[in-house]
């Protein structure tokens, strides 16, 4: 996968502060956006997958969750270079992953009602990010085939939109390889599929460490899954404390729970 210079993890981070968005171009390569892909259609054929028949998520759109516990490809999304460090910058580096899954629209799903993904946590609208999401290009991402959908500049407004209503929006097109990044206050939707091939994209979302995560990775990853990862993808699911405070164990580094020797039991009172 591509690392970003610091230059360009500043720029990208700017660009989200300036419109609520950015594109990562080239973030990873066809042969990963392969497997993810593969991966994907086992998954759908073993459990028998069917959409969820709402119109939130979708009545033609399949989605799988908890990626985590379904193999080592889709562990090595969270952390990918070219977009955990621009994902630093909005929040900061003790930022949670909130959610991985993918988005899979297939031909003949309508449009997704405009929303903001920090609107159920339903803090007062201060621009301060709470929430910095990700869409993985697994397949070229076309106004046609339902690209996602966004209102530049909306992150700055000081309403939620109003779950419904048609707004005027922007494609946010990019071809495989891609990855599209917005503040999490951004006004955004998946967008209508028209054309007879399927649109699949991995929604890689994070938090900041004091939100409580959309998916419970500690609960939904079976612990000797978690045990695997690395030390930062197992501080994204949440082994750690936000703080040096919040989400310790009895004062104890939630990393132990996986038999790990790196962890840190440090907390906030006894840097005095």
């Amino acid at each position: 996968m591509r690392t970003l210079t610091d230059a360009d993890a500043d720029r990208h981070a700017a660009e989200i502060d300036e419109q609520g968005y950015t594109i990562v171009a080239d973030a990873f390569d066809a042969t990963f956006a392969g497997e993810v892909l593969e991966a994907l259609d086992a998954i759908i054929e073993a459990r028998s997958l069917t959409p969820a028949d709402n119109g939130f998520e979708g009545r033609d759109t399949y989605r799988v969750y908890n990626l985590l516990a379904h193999g080592e490809v889709f562990q090595r999304i969270p952390t990918a270079p070219a977009v955990l460090p621009v994902v630093e910058r909005v929040l900061d580096r003790e930022c949670l992953l909130s959610t991985l899954s993918s988005i899979d629209i297939r031909p003949g799903e309508s449009a997704q009602p405009i929303h903001s993904d920090d609107q159920v946590i339903g803090l007062p609208r201060t621009g301060f990010p709470v929430v910095c999401n990700s869409m993985w290009a697994i397949t070229d991402f076309t106004e046609a085939n339902g690209a996602t959908r966004l209102v530049p500049g909306s992150h700055r407004d000081p309403d939620y939109p109003v779950y419904g209503e048609a707004y005027d929006t922007i494609p946010a097109e990019m071809p495989v390889g891609s990855v599209l990044l917005w503040h999490g206050s951004l006004w955004h939707g998946g967008g209508a599929n028209g054309s007879d091939g399927r649109r699949v994209g991995i929604a890689d979302n994070y938090c900041a460490g004091m939100i409580r995560q959309q998916e419970n990775q500690q609960l939904g990853v079976p612990r000797e899954i978690a045990a695997t990862f690395d030390k930062r993808l197992a501080r994204l699911c949440g082994y750690g404390t936000y703080r040096g405070l919040i989400g310790h164990i009895d004062k104890t580094d939630p990393l132990r729970l996986l038999d790990r020797d790196d962890a840190d039991d440090t907390m906030l009172w006894d840097a005095g």
